[in-house]
């Protein structure tokens, strides 16, 4: 009952194409070995025929013997046999017709990947937009934290800095931001995260960003919208916004508090600003003067903003 059990092929179907193929290459190549053979046995045969046997002498086309014709067709014939065999079947057969095939759906799949990101990116678009009108409306159902601050310094023309940094050094408003910030859950893009040069110590730090398995170091929390990131720092009562513009501009909305560095000068140099605060929606609550000295170059103001 074993003895009529069928063996499989150890040949795989890939090897099994390329000996095919091999062997349509030798039999292509013998049919025009033997194509030449015989056009060189009836260009000889012609010739013999009409001068030596004088057949057909007589007839003669613009001067030239009949034979002649023949054996030019003929030799056409077979240059069009030999490049039919080593160059069309050679690099236009079908393991070509396959290449192209394959390169073809590979741009469609590229494409079609592309596409799928691009919706997969609007889907998540639109369910910021309708988490952040369901939010506008319905304040109550904001379950993120008690309280959502966002901390800023920004130039009296809203500039917050240049090529990812600061226009300015502010030694009070940096010991500020370490004060208010520290022991709580700060909220960032990635371009912000970036230009530190490491994780600021006692602080949670959510980057959010686009990018797919971006690296970060052990305790960094990674998300891909303001939503999930206010929804990893729900268990601080009170995490921070701290930037940059864009972040700044959808999170305001969502805010309950602003506490703001107004450096009271312009910087015509500035790539990236805070968005425009609408002023009968805030409040003033407090605000604190500074002048410049040795170790500050402008004059700027603390100044804490509550959503009325």
């Amino acid at each position: 009952m074993f003895g009529n059990s069928k063996k499989s092929s150890g040949i795989d179907q890939e090897q099994l194409e390329l000996i095919e193929n091999a062997q349509r290459r030798i039999k292509q190549k013998k049919r025009l070995y033997i194509h030449f053979i015989i056009f060189l046995i009836g260009a000889i045969l012609c010739l013999v025929a009409n001068i030596v046997l004088g057949i057909g002498k007589e007839y003669t086309l613009f001067g030239i013997d009949w034979f002649a014709y023949v054996v030019i067709i003929w030799a056409l014939f077979l240059i069009y046999h030999f490049v039919s065999v080593f160059i069309t079947h050679k690099f236009l057969g079908k393991a070509w017709e396959k290449k192209q095939l394959d390169k073809l759906v590979d741009t469609q799949q590229k494409r079609l990947d592309e596409l799928k990101s691009s919706l997969i990116d609007d889907e998540k678009e639109i369910a910021r937009m309708q988490v952040q009108q369901d939010l506008e409306a319905n304040p109550s159902k904001k379950k993120a934290a008690p309280k959502l601050t966002i901390i800023a310094a920004v130039g009296e023309d809203n500039s917050l800095g240049k090529d990812n940094d600061l226009i300015w050094h502010l030694s009070k408003d940096l010991k500020r931001f370490k004060d208010l910030t520290s022991g709580h859950h700060i909220i960032m893009g990635r371009k912000t995260f970036e230009s530190f040069q490491k994780p600021l110590p006692n602080r949670t730090h959510i980057v959010i960003t686009r990018q797919e398995n971006y690296e970060v170091p052990n305790g960094v929390i990674v998300v891909h919208n303001l939503n999930d990131a206010l929804d990893a720092a729900r268990s601080d009562h009170n995490p921070y916004i701290i930037g940059g513009g864009e972040i700044y501009k959808q999170a305001l909305p969502l805010a309950d508090e602003i506490e703001l560095t107004r450096v009271h000068a312009e910087f015509e140099n500035a790539d990236t600003f805070f968005p425009e605060i609408d002023m009968s929606r805030w409040k003033i609550v407090n605000l604190v003067k500074h002048e410049a000295d040795a170790n500050h170059d402008y004059d700027f103001s603390f100044i804490t903003l509550k959503k009325q």
